[in-house]
């Protein structure tokens, strides 16, 4: 059982994983960023839910991110200016770790870029209203339990792709999120040599 994040061993993995990059002209660059935190020994994963006006992927979980703007200097900064603009989250406030394989979105065509990021907690979220309804953590005790994690393929186009989808505390996390989310997972378990079946 995970009672304390292994932060330096985290940070040494990811360093060291080969990192699939997508390179597709047809996709817009976006990043997010996964932040952290650990409270009374344990670990969660900070989540957001989109409003439900929004143009793409609306009242969907997520995690904090966006769009590259022109003026943003890599796909890092897209990361760390969206969670600020979303969430309030300071730059100065997050200590990144690293990042995963890039991933798609098969819907909107977006490639994503995701960062994992050490956050300070509590933390007073300024949370803008009109992207995000509402910021959340969860336990990454319950997200590695795989009693709460749903496998399986489907056919999109000529292509079978492997689906993701976690249940935990009433969320239903699905899609590219999903997908983000369990890379992670992974990488965590295998660098806390922790083994969840249930």
């Amino acid at each position: 059982m995970i009672r304390k994040l292994m932060i330096d061993e985290i940070e040494r993995a990811l360093a060291a994983r080969p990192k699939m990059v997508i390179v597709d002209s047809s996709l817009t660059d976006s990043a997010v960023l996964l932040p952290i935190y650990q409270t009374e020994g344990k670990c969660h994963i900070i989540f957001t839910k989109r409003t439900d006006h929004l143009t793409h992927h609306k009242g969907q979980i997520s995690f904090p991110g966006g769009g590259r703007h022109d003026k943003d200097k890599s796909l890092l900064e897209t990361a760390l200016r969206e969670s600020y603009e979303e969430i309030g989250l300071k730059v100065s406030d997050v200590r990144i770790l690293g990042e995963l394989d890039d991933a798609a979105t098969v819907t909107s065509l977006y490639r994503i870029v995701p960062f994992i990021g050490l956050i300070p907690y509590p933390y007073d979220f300024k949370i803008d209203r009109f992207e995000v309804d509402e910021v959340f953590g969860l336990p990454l005790e319950g997200l590695l339990n795989n009693a709460n994690r749903k496998e399986e393929e489907l056919v999109y186009g000529d292509k079978i792709i492997r689906v993701f989808t976690y249940e935990l505390n009433g969320r239903v996390i699905w899609g590219a999120t999903a997908w983000i989310l369990n890379q992670f997972l992974e990488i965590l378990r295998k660098v806390s040599g922790t083994h969840y079946n249930n």
